[in-house]
């Protein structure tokens, strides 16, 4: 797999890690809501961050 369907599969698991916590927010242990929380942040920003450098990196 290139790096670009590498980045594309991380960003497209970050986003849906996201939306499945925000849809199943009712249903979790405050304990464990929390901690899958700030993975799911630390996730999305990692990948707006390769999405950014990827984007940088066409025009070189």
């Amino acid at each position: 797999m290139s790096q670009s369907g590498s980045i594309l599969t991380f960003v497209i698991v970050s986003f849906c890690l996201a939306v499945i916590l925000i849809m199943k927010k009712d249903t979790l242990p405050s304990q464990i809501k929390r901690w899958l929380a700030i993975l799911a942040i630390a996730m999305v920003s990692i990948s707006f961050v390769l999405v950014l450098l990827s984007f940088f990196g066409l025009g070189m």
